[in-house]
């Protein structure tokens, strides 16, 4: 009898084991025969391996990264590598997913949405929006307060199958436009120009009052390498089209730039620039090596980069105000393109993942501040550390040897050269902002922010579409940058502008419109 109430009691503790919720012990549940705690750290109190496949650029080996060092004792998940050279790596990572030798885990790197969109319908990743909503609090609250992200990563058949990266403080969708601040100085102006008039009447200056003193006529108002430096996109915006190529405007119309209305009035204004000598005559020839080569000579009157400095030269600072977008005839411009904030594809889960409820607590982390931070500048104690962990205030700390700090960092965290799956926000940096990066943002809020939006959405495309799409882009990219180079040079007399929009639309572009207008209705209706 005393034998079998010992049976018993432990048959009553085995079920109470593989039934915890129900026995009301730990706030648990079972994968892969592996208890997953549902808040808290570590994930798991027993031993789990999942591998995971990423680009490797070469600077560390992940497997002696002190990031996923750091993450193992965290969450008790081992993880074990299958890196791929970053420069083949998509190449690498497409043979995998023939091969039905799947990595538990797609770290890194980014999917292409018709990849999502394959696989996902295949089976090959899974889809993730009920982890999310079950073990992912970090992500839900990203998602549910930015619904635009949700259904930019929500594929046609409802499923979300890859996480991004997100920057919730991202601006600019290509480097701004710089005023030579001397050259403002020595014109009197107290702003920067407003409208494409006063643009006009900035740049004829420069080129006939020889603001840099030299006593010559050597100044060169506007300077650009093709205009695909950025110089194209935001003047662009002068006459109300939203980026270089696809866009929507406020009332959900889909454009393609180089035949939307307001192209023509943007060429026109480019020949009288041209023709006037107020844009550089250089620009479809030159190299950025030699506009930069103007810019520290002090030529230049207006150019694009990322910084100023990196033209102009001299220390970072506030001496070269950055452009604001200049208002046209036209009506509700100027237009700014701002940046999505969205790198998609950057994380994925396999079909033969063992534990996805583990996984997806796994890289809900890196989606709070705190796991941002770490993936961001690597672990705590290395290359940062906290002035006061409440408000995420942090300090840099010194390097080993005085080492690079880009570099040592890039042996600490594999977010470096590569998308990686997180976040970016203002709580992230808090600390690592100096004075200039301050003026920066300044003026982004008093210049760009206030004309900016997206212009288009991170939307999905069948493959059918996706294939069509990109054979009408390739060829009609190619016939429109040539045929602005005429127009703006007068190569191509203007009045032929009719002929040229009947040609591009034979080429595809109404119909390459028509499939990113379904798409767009698609996203809205997400």
């Amino acid at each position: 009898m005393k034998g079998k109430k010992i049976v018993a009691l432990l048959l009553s503790l085995t079920l109470c084991a593989s039934l915890l919720a129900a026995c009301g012990g730990k706030s648990s549940e079972s994968s892969a025969g592996v208890e997953i705690n549902k808040e808290g750290y570590p994930i798991v109190n027993e031993p789990l391996t999942m591998t995971v496949m990423g680009p490797d650029i070469g600077v560390t080996k992940w497997d002696t990264m002190p990031f996923f060092k750091t993450m193992e004792e965290k969450t008790g998940i081992k993880l074990e590598f299958r890196n791929a050279p970053n420069d083949s790596f998509e190449t690498k990572r497409n043979l995998v997913l023939a091969s039905g030798d799947y990595p538990d885990i797609f770290f890194g790197g980014q999917f292409k949405a018709a990849d999502e969109v394959n696989y996902g319908g295949q089976g090959v990743l899974l889809p993730l929006e009920e982890l999310i909503d079950q073990h992912a609090p970090n992500i839900k609250k990203i998602l549910d307060e930015n619904p635009d992200i949700r259904k930019s990563i929500t594929t046609p058949d409802g499923h979300i199958y890859t996480l991004p990266k997100i920057d919730l403080n991202a601006v600019w969708y290509m480097g701004p436009l710089w005023y030579n601040g001397e050259f403002l100085k020595a014109l009197g102006y107290d702003k920067v120009p407003q409208t494409t008039d006063e643009l006009y009447t900035y740049l004829k200056r420069v080129k006939t009052e020889d603001p840099n003193g030299n006593g010559k006529a050597d100044e060169i108002p506007l300077t650009s390498t093709k205009l695909n430096d950025g110089v194209r996109m935001w003047l662009m915006g002068s006459f109300g089209i939203g980026l270089e190529d696809i866009y929507a405007d406020d009332n959900g119309k889909v454009h393609y730039a180089y035949t939307a209305d307001g192209y023509k009035d943007y060429l026109t204004f480019l020949n009288k620039l041209w023709n006037e000598d107020l844009l550089d005559h250089e620009t479809f020839s030159q190299t950025d090596e030699q506009k930069k080569a103007k810019g520290k000579n002090n030529q230049v009157g207006l150019v694009q980069d990322y910084y100023a400095y990196f033209t102009y030269g001299g220390e970072p600072g506030d001496k070269h105000p950055m452009f604001q977008p200049v208002a046209s005839e036209i009506a509700g411009t100027p237009v700014a393109a701002k940046h999505p904030g969205l790198a998609k594809g950057a994380f994925a889960i396999s079909s033969t993942n063992p534990s996805p409820e583990a996984t997806i607590r796994w890289i809900d982390y890196l989606y709070s501040t705190e796991g941002a931070e770490m993936m961001a500048k690597g672990p705590q104690g290395m290359l940062w550390d906290y002035v006061n962990k409440d408000t995420h205030e942090k300090k840099w700390l010194d390097t080993p040897n005085g080492e690079d700090r880009e570099e040592y960092r890039g042996t600490l965290t594999p977010d470096y050269g590569v998308v990686v799956p997180g976040i970016v926000n203002e709580e992230v940096n808090n600390g690592f902002t100096n004075d200039f990066d301050k003026w920066i943002t300044k003026e982004n809020e008093e210049k760009i922010l206030p004309y900016a939006k997206v212009p288009f959405p991170s939307v999905y495309l069948s493959e059918s579409d996706q294939q069509r799409v990109s054979a009408i882009r390739s060829d009609l990219k190619t016939y429109a940058d040539q045929m602005e180079a005429k127009f703006i040079t007068g190569q191509e007399p203007l009045s032929n502008y009719d002929k040229y929009l009947e040609t591009a639309n034979k080429m595809g572009a109404e119909e390459m419109v028509k499939i990113y207008q379904a798409a767009y209705d698609q996203w809205k209706q997400n």
